[in-house]
């Protein structure tokens, strides 16, 4: 069931990634060239230990196929901690000049032993609505 909630997944160990997007036309205006979208993150932790989120790199492209990066510590202002079989979900939106684009990344994990690992953000699309002119 909630694969319907979420149909982006990506799975790096025993974390999971899962990614819902949904185009918000009353924050686009594309008159002049702006479409918006937020998308909702949800971070589950599959294993026996807890996973600390430290930081994130997006890869952003664009309908004319343009790249931009973006890279920060942890998400939404916060490195949550996520505990054995918990999970943590943020919200956050994506701008884009072109009504298409796609984004995927990354994030920097530091594992109960302190090791770090990356783990994958998955593919999804960023697609608005087709609308009459």
């Amino acid at each position: 069931m909630i694969d319907s909630f979420f149909p982006f997944a990506a799975t790096t160990g025993s974390i999971t990634v899962r990614v819902s997007v949904s185009y918000l036309p009353e924050q686009s205006h594309p008159a002049l060239g702006r479409w918006f979208w937020a998308y909702h993150v949800r971070i589950e932790n599959h294993g026996e230990v807890a996973v600390q989120l430290l930081s994130r790199h997006w890869r952003i492209s664009d309908g004319r196929g343009q790249m931009s990066e973006v890279e920060g510590e942890g998400v939404v202002g916060e490195q949550p901690l996520i505990g054995p079989g918990g999970a943590y979900d943020y919200v956050s939106g994506c701008p884009l000049s072109t009504p298409e684009g796609s984004m995927v990344g990354s994030y920097a994990m530091e594992m109960g032993d302190g090791s770090q690992m990356l783990v994958a953000i998955p593919h999804f699309p960023l697609v608005a609505p087709a609308t009459a002119s």
